[in-house]
C-alpha cells in the first residue's frame, strides 16, 4: 500500500463504516492519520489485475509502544463491496500472515462485530480463534455492541 493508493483505501474504509458491521469509526481518516496509525511493512492493496483500481486493503498497527507487546499487532482487512465473495480477503490476510511472520510478531489480533458473520469465517479460514467477546465495550449509534476477540498466533516464532 503506498499513498497513490489512498484515495481507494480510504474510500473502501468508508463503505466498511457506513455499512455499519465494521468498526465504531463513524468517518475514515484522512490519509495522514491513516498512515500514521499503520505499519509500513504490514500494510497491502489488492488491485484489479485489468483497471489496477484498489479491490481492497489490509493494515495493521501496533497495539502498545511497551517493549513486552512488540511482537503484537492489531488488523484490519476491507474489501469493496462489489469485489466479495472472490478470495481477495483470504489474500490480503495471507500477505498480513506471511509479513508478519517474518517479521518476528507472533500475535496478529482484532475485533469484529458479532453481526459480521463473513469476517469471522474469513478469520476462522485464516487461522484466528476466538479469544472472548467484550460485551457492550462500545456505543455505536446509540446502541451498545459486542465485539469478538480474535487472535492468531505464530507458528513460526515458537511462543
Amino acid at each position: 500500500m503506498r499513498s497513490c493508493h489512498a484515495t481507494e483505501v480510504l474510500a473502501i474504509y468508508q463503505l466498511g463504516i457506513d455499512e455499519g458491521d465494521a468498526t465504531f469509526e463513524t468517518a475514515a481518516p484522512d490519509w495522514a492519520a491513516f498512515a500514521r496509525s499503520k505499519l509500513p511493512g504490514h500494510r497491502f492493496v489488492a488491485l484489479d489485475p485489468v483497471a489496477g483500481r484498489v479491490l481492497g486493503w489490509t493494515a495493521a498497527g501496533a497495539i502498545s509502544s511497551r517493549p513486552v507487546y512488540a511482537g503484537v499487532i492489531e488488523h484490519s482487512v476491507y474489501v469493496h463491496p462489489e469485489a466479495r465473495g472472490r478470495g481477495i480477503g483470504a489474500a490480503l490476510l495471507q500477505a498480513l500472515i506471511r509479513s508478519a511472520e517474518e517479521a518476528g510478531v507472533w500475535t496478529i489480533q482484532s475485533g469484529i462485530f458479532p453481526e459480521n458473520a463473513a469476517s469471522l469465517a474469513l478469520h476462522t479460514r485464516a487461522g484466528f480463534r476466538i479469544v472472548g467477546t467484550r460485551e457492550r465495550i462500545g456505543c455505536h449509534h446509540g446502541v451498545w455492541r459486542d465485539v469478538i476477540f480474535i487472535e492468531r498466533r505464530s507458528g513460526e516464532t515458537g511462543r
